[in-house]
């Protein structure tokens, strides 16, 4: 836990600094490099996590977001040059983000619910008076995207499913709202960006194909292009101040990779070898000569790196392993596949601990993400490797209705959540049973937020398969977290409802799959741990689980989190509770 964790880059103006978000501290804060020189200086020194978005135009100092005790509830601050700390975006119960800077350079768009709670309006910043301007109520729930370089023009998405999205352009100077995706059936799309001219809109969508792709839309002919296709989903896209490259995020079988043109010369720009792992917090200079970003793999935590598009040079910044572990005791991971009760592939992760003697068993664990509908990635994560290394083997399952797989098997557990999904992390323990180094009579469960859930889910409603849980922030009663969403989820809520459950409509289903309502099948043992400031997973989720169990005569530790929220952002805590899983499991799953 010595390792240091990056997030966030942005090149200064002149393309010799580099601003980043790290926890070195034990608790994220704003760092800066010169580039030139390489020295790293602390720019904040705060107790609640601090999330870099960019210098000031001028230099004269930057941005950054930071919530309380994690919250959510965010604010954006400007730190000056002379290190005064400013919170731009005041109010207890307003949250507010960063959007984006405006093409000139003299403010910066943003996002707050300060209005309607419900809803997230654009504002426009000046950065000579530091006054907020009001120029798109959001009244009607969407989601808003990318505004153009001149200005006139925001596109506006909003979710119908999970699955199902609208796309709308709406002109700022005459108030028309043009409704651009007119479609049958349910398809995604996603507003990425403006050309630099403002005449064409980027997208991402799954229209007529089964992985996500990038198109454009031509504003002044309405007619739409793919832009790039590949086999797997494309994630993310960006273009540089002056068009001139493009960046593109695909995420190929749990690896984000990371494709480079240059659309002048209409060419791939040919990248040196990166980690296999996760590419994110891409940043352009804005003279178009360098590019940053953040980039890791399974056995290597997350570094900066920088490449200068005139010279060739390509060099990583940062060095974030702890000096005191070597490399080679780092478990890299593994994408493997078995089938499921109905013969549907699962994908997942695997994690062997090394120097496993022949003919000898470990323990392990079956590990499920958050969501619904998220996906573990080939990224670093230090529970991992820290389990493994004491010897447990890990399976990091992608059950269906996971993301990155295709839309089919993204919507494969609609409304059949705690069943189908959960009915894949039965047969992944299965698939565990096939390897000649597991112990067979010690595996258990653990999983995070909706990954809480399940190990909740698989203790109730599948007591005898696994013989331990741990269950992070997880949900135990989806009635009340459902009518709890909090507010500025807008549309997603409803979109939510229709994946999971109505809690208005369906309470009878949702109770069925709400494992607080079948606590007294638990028999097994169960840790529990939780933020106290958690928005999303409210602490009496867990509270009311653990006192439940704990009837049963059943083992039950319970570990809150004062100044935690949705995630454990603190380092003290993360070695809090990582240690505690660790002493769990060696009680009552290795022993």
């Amino acid at each position: 836990m010595k390792n240091t964790t990056i997030s966030g880059t942005a090149l200064s103006s002149d393309g010799r600094k580099i601003l980043f978000s790290s926890d070195e501290s034990g608790v994220f804060n704003a760092y800066e490099m010169d580039l030139e020189t390489g020295k790293v200086s602390k720019l904040t020194d705060s107790q609640d996590s601090v999330y870099i978005k960019g210098y000031l135009p001028d230099g004269s100092g930057f941005l950054f977001e930071k919530d309380n005790g994690g919250n959510e509830i965010s604010h954006i601050y400007l730190k000056d040059a002379d290190g005064n700390e400013r919170d731009l975006t005041p109010g207890e119960k307003v949250k507010a983000m960063f959007h984006s800077w405006d093409d000139d350079s003299k403010g910066f768009y943003f996002l707050s619910n300060k209005r309607d709670s419900r809803y997230f309006d654009v504002y426009y910043m000046d950065l000579k008076n530091f006054k907020a301007e009001l120029i798109f109520e959001n009244s009607e729930g969407f989601n808003p995207g990318p505004i153009s370089s001149d200005g006139r023009f925001i596109a506006l998405s909003r979710a119908i499913t999970m699955n199902n999205f609208e796309m709308y352009i709406k002109d700022l100077k005459t108030d028309e709202l043009l409704h651009i995706t007119p479609h049958k059936g349910e398809v995604f799309y996603a507003p990425v960006c403006f050309s630099k001219d403002s005449r064409a809109l980027y997208f991402i969508t799954d229209e007529d194909r089964e992985f996500r792709y990038l198109k454009k839309y031509i504003l002044s002919t309405g007619t739409s292009e793919t832009v790039k296709s590949f086999a797997w989903d494309v994630l993310f896209a960006k273009l540089s101040k002056n068009n001139k490259f493009l960046a593109v995020t695909i995420n190929n079988d749990a690896r984000i990779e990371l494709k480079l043109y240059d659309l002048e010369r209409d060419m791939e720009i040919n990248l040196p070898e990166l980690p296999k792992g996760e590419i994110t917090d891409f940043d352009f200079s804005k003279d178009e000569k360098f590019l940053a970003f953040v980039a890791d793999a399974s056995n290597s935590p997350k570094n900066l790196f920088f490449l200068n598009f005139q010279t060739g040079e390509f060099k990583k910044l940062t060095d974030s392993l702890n000096p005191e572990i070597t490399p080679e005791d780092l478990v890299e991971a593994e994408v493997v596949r078995f089938k499921s009760f109905d013969g549907l592939e699962i994908p997942g992760i695997l994690y062997k601990p090394k120097g496993i003697e022949k003919g000898e068993r470990v323990p392990a664990l079956v590990y499920v993400h958050g969501g619904p509908g998220g996906q573990t990635m080939l990224g670093y994560r230090p529970l991992f490797q820290y389990l493994v290394n004491h010897g447990y083997a890990i399976f990091a399952v992608n059950n269906r209705g996971s993301s990155g797989y295709g839309k089919s098997f993204f919507k494969a557990a609609d409304h059949k959540h705690g069943e189908l999904d959960l009915a894949d992390c039965v047969e992944a323990r299965r698939f565990f049973e096939t390897l000649d180094f597991i112990d067979k009579a010690k595996i258990g469960i653990i999983g995070g937020s909706y990954g809480g859930y399940m190990v909740l889910a698989a203790l109730a409603f599948k007591p005898e398969v696994f013989e331990v849980g741990i269950d992070i922030f997880g949900v135990s009663n989806w009635v009340r977290t459902l009518k709890g969403i909090p507010p500025w989820w807008g549309a997603m809520r409803d979109a939510l409802y229709k994946k999971i459950g109505d809690p208005y409509k369906e309470e009878e289903y949702l109770i069925s799959i709400s494992p607080l309502f079948h606590a007294e099948r638990i028999v097994k043992p169960l840790l529990v741990l939780q933020g106290a400031n958690d928005p999303r997973v409210l602490k009496v989720e867990s509270d009311e689980i653990v006192e439940k169990v704990r009837k049963n005569g059943v083992p039950v530790e319970y570990v809150i989190f004062e100044d935690e929220g949705h995630g454990f952002t603190k380092k003290a805590n993360q070695l809090k509770a990582y240690k505690t899983i660790l002493e769990f499991l060696d009680k009552y799953l290795a022993s």
